[in-house]
Order: structure tokens, then sequence, then C-alpha cells
């Protein structure tokens, strides 16, 4: 199976048509060995640098969003109006750099039992993610 040949499978089993252009999305996503963060403008910036083909935003924002709800991507909210997707879907935590402005991975063995002493009625705790906000020392 040819590299592109995956990433088709990845793009058709989140219902999306594979195109030229979303393919070049979820190999600059997926082909790569470590985590990559990114904020949708982010990676818009690094594939209009990459690739002398303009890409839409809204081409962008599709092919995340459909890769997020099938599970291939997972996004950590920041704030009420910010959010970061993470290609590691596992269970872990992140760091987040406010002078940097980015995620880094805190796996889940570096942080101790966590005791939720609150439930809500017919709802059950599906995970736990630990979002620590860190800042330079001034």
């Amino acid at each position: 199976m040819s590299n592109n040949s995956i990433f088709i499978k990845k793009l058709r089993s989140s219902g999306l048509r594979p195109t030229k252009q979303r393919i070049k999305i979820c190999k600059l996503l997926f082909e790569r060995k470590n985590t990559f963060h990114f904020t949708i403008n982010y990676l818009n910036n690094i594939l209009k640098n990459k690739y002398a083909e303009k890409i839409s935003l809204a081409t962008v924002y599709n092919t995340v969003n459909a890769f997020k709800k099938k599970g291939h991507l997972k996004e950590i909210l920041i704030s009420s109006d910010k959010s970061y997707y993470d290609t590691n879907v596992s269970n872990h935590h992140h760091f987040f750099d406010e002078n940097k402005r980015e995620l880094i991975d805190l796996d889940d063995k570096d942080v101790g039992k966590i005791n939720i002493k609150k439930a809500l009625p017919g709802k059950k705790i599906n995970s736990i993610e630990v979002l620590v906000k860190i800042a330079n020392n001034n």
C-alpha cells in the first residue's frame, strides 16, 4: 500500500473525498514520527509556505473537523476562543506555554491520581485530561 493510499483511506473513512488538497493536508498532519500540535491558522500558514497551490481555509477547517469527528485528531481547548489540535489521540495531558503559545505533551504517568468527588446524575466520566498552563518566571 503506497503512502497516498493510506491517506486516501484515512480521508474516505472520515467521510471526505480525497482531493489533491486534502491529501496534502493529511500528509502534513500524519506523515511524521512525532506528535503535531497546531491551530487551524498555524496549519494554514504551513500549507501556504509548503505548497505553491492555494488551499482554501474552508478546506483546512472542514478536513481538520472531519478528522476530529472520526477520532484521528484531538481538540484541546485553551480558552473559549482558542483551540489546538493534536495528532496524538491517546490518553495524555499537556502543558501550555503561555509565552510561546505552544502545547507540550505530558505523559499520563507524570500526573498523579485524580480524585473527582462529584458525580452528575445520569453521567459517567469518560476521560480526564489535565491542561497545565505555564509561563516564564518574571
